[in-house]
């Protein structure tokens, strides 16, 4: 999912230094609205924290497949989901002076849910919460997962 790497690079002072990296593929994260206006979510075990985490859908691309493309089949494979009607809100960067990575933010509305396509590291419930129910739990840190609460901040102006 990503590779360590290290630049020799110029310092402000003019000096030579070392920097060491992650480097990641892009990732989409995907806001999913139902017709009645609630968000689409997903829980998952987060093997690092060693707890769950409540989670927009998202995941690393496919360097060979278009962004939206990579973002459809996220949204399916974790929701079982899919959308006719798909809006590019925005990117952000994760730990930008640890990784060199982007993360493209779409907001999908859903038309109805079928089977989730798992891999064998995924184990996701679906949960659907209206948004200021889910901006009480962002308040509440039920939200924790860094990558939500930066999309949630794109879009959040959207809903409430």
């Amino acid at each position: 999912w990503w590779s360590y790497k290290h630049d020799t690079y110029q310092k402000p002072n003019g000096e030579t230094g070392d920097y060491w990296y992650g480097d990641k593929l892009a990732a989409t994260l995907t806001v999913p609205v139902l017709p009645d206006g609630r968000l689409v979510l997903t829980i998952q075990q987060r093997y690092l924290s060693d707890k769950q985490s409540i989670e927009f859908p998202s995941g690393a691309t496919d360097p060979e497949t278009a962004l939206l493309d990579s973002a459809k089949r996220e949204l399916h494979e974790e929701t079982g989901m899919s959308a006719q009607e798909w809006v590019s809100i925005g990117e952000f960067g994760s730990l930008p002076g640890y990784f060199k990575a982007k993360t493209m933010v779409f907001i999908a509305k859903v038309n109805g849910q079928g089977e989730q396509q798992l891999d064998d590291t995924e184990d996701i419930e679906v949960i659907y919460r209206r948004a200021d129910e889910f901006q009480d739990m962002v308040e509440r840190n039920e939200i924790w997962d860094s990558q939500t609460l930066a999309a949630w901040s794109l879009v959040h102006h959207y809903f409430i």
